[in-house]
């Protein structure tokens, strides 16, 4: 096997690994929520806590890390 075969095999680079299902989600129900849970928690754009409410990846890491605010 020379070099290219080699990346290419390391790459994943035409392997076909089956089908993968595609997940639809409504963004505008999904920000919908998201800011009720942000008036409801009373954060602000900027705040930390805001940041992680909105730029958590779900899809990504499982369930949201966020908490919310700690009085």
């Amino acid at each position: 096997m020379d070099e290219i075969e080699y990346l290419k095999l390391l790459a994943g680079v035409n392997q076909y690994n089956g089908y993968q299902p595609v997940t639809v989600e409504n963004m505008s129900k999904t920000a919908a929520e998201l800011k009720k849970k942000e008036k409801k928690l009373g954060l602000k754009p900027g705040d930390q806590d805001w940041f992680k409410l909105w730029f958590s990846l779900p899809y990504m890491t499982g369930k949201p890390s966020f908490r919310g605010r700690t009085k």
